[in-house]
């Protein structure tokens, strides 16, 4: 039926286009964003899973730039350890030297006492951000290694917990085992062989302690690299969660553009429609 008061099929033609046009806004917002999920409006259960993901990464992230700092701290302590190792190695070839009863042993002791002066500058120096994990006190206030953020582990709802390394530090200040300072002064043959038989012992804790750090320093390295993945990994899931399929997107908008002009098209027939009746009267 026609009428004149009322025209159905133009009020259902422009709820028709009038639904076309706000959908088409939301495709263009989500191509001009990139982001088919950007408020909770959106999607609540998927905006909330995609946030609390967003702050693991963050957390992640964070955690990674600790790595990074602790791997350089030990790196630092670890190549400190090594130049050590060599200096002692020169120590022991002048020890073994003054053994043989022909040197200059006043000559050898002032090269030893020279060493054993540049070996005690790197203990002292082998620090980094604040750690030095070659002397007895590694951070100023008592600490004895270093405590590194290793990861954030979350077990379903639950708050994340906080996993660590920790690095042990090798004392060479105050060990027993690293007495340079008390050593042997070589005078004679005799004193040049207990010298030697006690910077043997000293090159093998620092041998020790050298190897010590690097594998800490290679722990934190693989740790990190582990992190780096774990990151992207997540940062994918955010992405298939929230962002826009670009071409559905492009496809959709595409097929609500073709709706949006048939609507008018059928608008404008469904307005016509009561013009018919002039025809009667005319």
């Amino acid at each position: 039926m026609t009428s004149i008061n009322t025209n159905p099929g133009a009020e259902i033609a422009l709820r028709v286009l009038s639904n076309n046009q706000v959908e088409k806004e939301d495709v263009q917002d989500d191509i001009s964003t990139g982001k088919d999920v950007d408020e909770a409006k959106d999607a609540p259960a998927i905006w909330a899973i995609s946030e609390i993901m967003g702050s693991d990464l963050a957390g992640f992230e964070a955690t990674s730039n600790g790595l990074n700092i602790g791997e350089a701290t030990v790196s630092v302590a670890s190549a400190g350890a090594e130049q050590i190792t060599n200096l002692l190695t020169d120590m022991k070839e002048l020890t073994i030297l003054a053994s043989s009863g022909t040197a200059d042993y006043s000559m050898v002791e002032e090269q030893l006492a020279q060493k054993t002066e540049q070996i005690n500058t790197i203990i002292s120096s082998s620090s980094f951000n604040g750690v030095n994990l070659l002397a007895t006190d590694t951070d100023g206030s008592g600490g004895t290694g270093l405590n590194v953020a290793a990861s954030q582990d979350r077990s379903g709802s639950d708050a994340p917990t906080l996993s660590t390394i920790s690095i042990g530090g090798v004392d060479f200040e105050s060990s027993t085992s690293f007495d340079i300072n008390n050593r042997t002064t070589v005078t004679d043959a005799a004193s040049a062989r207990t010298a030697l038989t006690e910077i043997e012992g000293f090159l093998r804790y620092a041998t020790d302690s050298a190897a010590a750090l690097g594998a800490g320093a290679q722990q934190l390295a693989e740790q990190d690299v582990f992190m780096d993945k774990l990151s992207d990994a997540i940062q994918m899931g955010i992405s298939e969660l929230t962002d826009t399929d670009m071409e559905d997107a492009a496809a959709r908008f595409e097929a609500l553009s073709a709706q949006e002009q048939l609507g008018g098209l059928s608008l404008s027939i469904a307005n016509a429609s009561p013009g018919s009746l002039r025809s009667l009267y005319s």
